[in-house]
């Protein structure tokens, strides 16, 4: 709620041109308080951007409140603080789109005018298209949702006929210029070349074609080109990033400045720069620049083989052409003239006045309107998960409703598992806090038309089916449509979720890419559900990195979580520690657990090394590896079955109830986690919480693991099994020293899930 009668101002963008002219505009028509962004990504795409303080003198606002907001990062997700304290001050907000949580953050939680900042798109992309790719297809129905919040502040008069009606009717005019066209006498003229401007040539794909349209067509003749290039191009004619100064320079020395642009909705600020420098500018029909008046002017060029001719001529000397063009196109800058666009800002500004006071006058109207929402997340197991999956599943969904309460929500969470009373009984979902609920469910496909069809009847008039066919959640009561936010735990789904509400896939890992555990193919449809979803929530770099590089999901889509572990308490049993007579292997049936490896480690153990600590294996079907094997495994187990020391040594317990389990790990020596490749298994920390340490596998996630929870674990090759099997035997000798190394009770805290739930909410209530 606002708490002053100040009319101020957040214009959150960093471009320095568009800054001096729009913040004086702001003053010249009355708003005097105004801030701005102290940062900006560190992107190509930021290459006009910069910083400034000056304006933090003139707002009346408390100085930690200052500080707070300029600490935030607006192109992110800026907190929620940050947030109450924009609507206590400020009463309208300028944005353009960047990521999909900045978006989402801005509109979910300002309670101002939001504007549109709108300088145009290339041709054939119009603002609600970006929006659609941001928002999975839904910009028509967020730009609904909005309503008469949300403002079209078009830079140039007709870009809103770009536009479907959704956004169109909303137009603002806003009208861009250059704070200075006072036409310079400083160019000379002297260095006789091409001055041509042309930004990250190396990997963006439209600034690389306009490179190679001008080498193909202009190549020949002398140039340099100008502009931040993200990739060197090793090419002596390209300049890279200059300074004002010597852009300045150039521009007083260059003989002729050529533009290329044919855009119909965009233009760049330097063509006007020449012009005001006094350098001749040659440019191509049809762009903005004919709108602006250059249809007449002798420097328009209808074919690349005219603005040949005409620049030959120039780098030649010819002063009747030069005069011609440097005198005529004086009127560009009566287009961007500071002057005549005063009127319609505070005509515009007098509409967005108008319009919060109503919606105000409303909310006084209705106080109902102001009471919070009571949001809802379902957390969707989407297959017969158990052990350390289903436990990672309640994690998340407590996690997420502790990040909630902390946060001061009011949300409920729902955990949603397979309706299968044999595989999920009442008693599996015990451990639950009372405060989350479960609900079973069954999967519906829908076909595309029908998908379609569904998403027209929800209020997405323009969504498109993608996919042959979409996968619907039935829960018996409104197919999830009363919830806010949809996390699936996983992937592993047949069919992208039909995006009625925003979709989270959490993917612990990619196997398939290091181990062949399905089919060729046989993954796409995870991999289609993944690039779908609103976000991918990974827990480790090393699952990130195989988001983006072998699953292909946007990586402004792909979010990184700290990992959550469970935690054990440890508990006094009757046998102390230094008496201990075995080791627990973790395990199940699956082929990435290097059964082959591993028992082959066990004999040369007990067999070469003399190992003396038996070996009890647990973990969800490990106690049927040995009778009745998967066919990988058939022949391996034969040999086990007819092994007398592996017989006798080996004990297999199965799927253990967590106290049974808790207390065979505490009576253990220490922990096997002999796997080749996963996201990490968290029986490492769980071990560590009951004070008994780790041998694990080497590899990428379970480091990871290590560092973030501090667990000191020791290691080996699991693609050798007689240096695992030497690893076992120094683990025998030594694991009382490695107790010692263990973390403490308070490090295992910070790493708890009332810690970590800020970063979970915080992902989620971007989704939200």
């Amino acid at each position: 709620m606002r708490v002053d009668s100040t009319f101020r101002v957040m214009w959150l963008l960093n471009h320095g041109s568009a800054r001096a002219f729009e913040l004086k505009m702001l003053k010249h028509i009355g708003i005097e308080e105004i801030f701005t962004p102290k940062s900006y990504p560190t992107e190509i795409s930021f290459r006009s951007a910069s910083v400034s303080y000056e304006e933090d003198a003139s707002l009346s606002i408390p100085a930690d409140d200052l500080a707070f907001l300029n600490a935030q990062d607006w192109y992110g997700q800026p907190s929620q603080a940050a947030w109450d304290i924009a609507n206590r001050y400020f009463d309208a907000c300028f944005f353009t789109l960047y990521k999909p949580e900045a978006f989402n953050s801005l509109t979910a939680r300002f309670q101002g005018a939001l504007l549109w900042r709108a300088y145009g798109q290339v041709q054939g992309v119009s603002h609600v298209d970006l929006l659609a790719q941001l928002t999975q297809q839904l910009g028509h129905k967020t730009i609904q949702r909005l309503g008469s919040r949300l403002w079209f502040a078009q830079a140039y008069d007709h870009l809103h006929l770009n536009e479907p009606a959704v956004l169109g009717k909303r137009k603002l005019d806003l009208p861009l210029g250059m704070l200075d066209t006072t036409p310079r006498d400083s160019w000379r003229g002297g260095d006789a070349r091409i001055y041509f401007l042309c930004p990250d040539i190396g990997q963006n794909a439209y600034y690389k074609s306009v490179y190679q349209a001008f080498k193909n067509q202009l190549g020949d003749l002398p140039h340099a080109v100008a502009g931040s290039q993200a990739v060197d191009p090793d090419a002596d004619h390209v300049l890279g990033y200059v300074t004002a100064e010597e852009h300045a320079r150039n521009m007083r020395e260059f003989r002729v400045m050529f533009y290329h642009s044919q855009e119909k909705n965009h233009i760049h600020y330097h063509p006007f720069e020449a012009v005001r420098a006094g350098m001749p500018l040659i440019f191509m029909a049809g762009g903005m620049l004919d709108r602006l008046g250059g249809l007449a002017l002798p420097g328009r060029c209808k074919s690349y083989q005219e603005a040949r001719q005409k620049i030959k001529k120039l780098l030649a000397g010819d002063f009747t052409l030069q005069d011609q063009i440097r005198q005529s196109q004086l009127v560009l800058l009566n287009a961007m003239a500071f002057e005549p666009k005063i009127d319609a800002w505070q005509s515009a500004w007098n509409q967005v006045r108008s319009q919060l006071l109503v919606q105000r006058q409303e909310r006084l109207a209705r106080p109902n309107l102001l009471r919070k929402h009571k949001q809802r997340i379902a957390v969707i197991v989407p297959v017969g998960y158990r052990g350390g999956s289903l436990r990672g599943a309640k994690m998340l969904a407590q996690t997420l409703q502790i990040g909630a309460e902390q946060s001061g929500k009011s949300v409920e969470v729902v955990l949603l598992h397979l309706h299968d009373p044999n595989f999920y009984p009442n008693t599996e979902f015990e451990d639950l806090p009372s405060t989350i609920k479960t609900r079973g469910f069954k999967w519906r496909t829908r076909k595309a038309d029908e998908a379609r069809r569904a998403m027209r009847y929800a209020g997405h008039a323009h969504w498109e089916a993608l996919a042959p066919e979409y996968l619907v959640v039935d829960d018996g009561i409104k197919q999830l449509e009363d919830f806010d936010l949809w996390v699936v735990v996983s992937d592993r789904v047949t069919a992208p979720l039909l995006p009625l509400r925003p979709v989270v896939h959490m993917v612990y890992d990619y196997l398939q890419r290091y181990v062949p555990i399905l089919p060729k193919g046989a993954d796409q449809s995870f991999i289609n559900a993944a690039r779908a979803a609103t976000q991918v929530w990974t827990t480790t770099e090393f699952t990130r990195q195989d988001a983006l590089q072998y699953a292909g999901v946007d990586a402004k889509r792909v979010v990184k979580l700290p990992m959550l572990a469970p935690a054990f308490e440890a508990k006094h049993f009757v046998q102390p520690p230094k008496q201990a007579s075995y080791f627990v292997w973790t395990t199940n049936a699956a082929m990435h657990k290097n059964h082959e490896h591993a028992l082959r480690a066990l004999e040369l153990y007990y067999d070469e090394m003399n190992g003396t600590l038996n070996c009890h294996v647990t973990g969800v079907d490990s106690q049927k590896l040995l009778k009745t094997p998967p066919e990988f495994l058939k022949q391996t187990m034969a040999w086990v079955r007819a092994h007398e020391q592996l017989r006798r040594r080996l004990h297999w317990q199965g799927e253990l109830p967590d106290a049974d389990y808790q207390r065979l790990l505490q009576g253990a020596a220490f922990l096997w986690h002999a796997g080749r490749i996963d996201n990490g298994t968290f029986s490492v920390v769980e071990a560590a919480g009951l004070g008994v340490p780790s041998l694990s596998s080497d590899y990428p996630p379970m480091r990871e693991m290590d560092e973030q929870f501090s667990l000191n674990l020791a290691w080996m090759d699991a693609s050798d099994p007689k240096a695992m099997a030497q690893a076992l035997k120094e683990m025998e000798q030594k694991h009382m020293e490695r107790r010692a190394m263990l973390p403490t009770a308070d490090q295992l805290a910070s790493q708890s899930i009332e810690r970590l739930a800020s970063a979970y909410w915080k992902a989620a209530s971007a989704c939200l």
